[in-house]
């Protein structure tokens, strides 16, 4: 109790706060996005940014790789059965004028769908969930979240499942452009504007294990899911 409360003290990380410039080293020269695809392949843990190649030396914790898939696994059955649009998560590029990012998770609305490449989305998604790292706290909470203002992404899920730091911010642009953070209700559901009719209970995150996903979907969307769920068995014949 008095760990979240004094987690909900800490101030917000603000996407308009001045950021440190990294200037390319020596040993880093510039290059374009183009140079940049050609260089690495589907292998490489690499992220473009001002036009100079960042390595991801640090791999993912387990608990960040089981909240980054739960996340995905709700939001995929979630927009397929609405068919809202398309759901990936990493590592795959999303293009920004001054990044080539790869979110843990993404969604895409159907209208935006043509924004696809083979290697990469050209423009933002609608929603990006990035789940931290004891390494990509910086980068994750100021550095991404003023490029992903900048390059107009609408709806950013900032999730930090850190011992002692459990928190979750929401932030979606305004209309003019800037983020501002979208709180979760009195319950501690968050509604999310991207994905319309979708929504989390924050308390899910950090549950031990996580909640079953089918249980979950049950409860956001109990109608529509169970349509679907005797649609499949029907399907397989059972």
């Amino acid at each position: 109790m008095t760990r979240r409360s004094k987690a909900a003290s800490m101030p917000y990380p603000d996407a308009n706060r001045r950021r440190d410039p990294s200037p390319p080293s020596s040993s880093s020269p510039y290059m374009t996005y183009e140079e940049f695809l050609d260089a690495v392949d589907e292998d490489s843990r690499a992220e473009w940014v001002d036009g100079v190649m960042e390595i991801m030396s640090s791999p993912a914790s387990l608990r960040h790789q089981t909240i980054a898939y739960f996340l995905q696994d709700l939001l995929t059955t979630f927009v397929r059965i609405h068919a809202l649009g398309a759901v990936i998560d990493g590592p795959y590029q999303m293009k920004l004028p001054r990044s080539g990012r790869e979110p843990d998770v993404i969604f895409v609305a159907q209208d935006h769908l043509d924004r696809f490449e083979q290697d990469f989305l050209h423009g933002p998604a609608d929603l990006v969930v990035e789940v931290v790292s004891p390494e990509s706290v910086r980068r994750d909470q100021q550095i991404k979240l003023a490029e992903y203002q900048e390059g107009g992404v609408p709806e950013y899920w900032l999730i930090d499942p850190r011992p002692r730091r459990k928190r979750a911010i929401f932030y979606q642009l305004d209309d003019a452009g800037r983020y501002q953070v979208a709180p979760p209700d009195s319950a501690g559901v968050y509604n999310s504007r991207a994905v319309p009719g979708f929504w989390l209970r924050v308390a899910w995150l950090w549950q031990q294990p996580l909640p079953d996903p089918t249980r979950v979907l049950l409860e956001i969307d109990r109608d529509a899911y169970a349509a679907y769920l005797r649609e499949q068995l029907r399907d397989a014949g059972l």
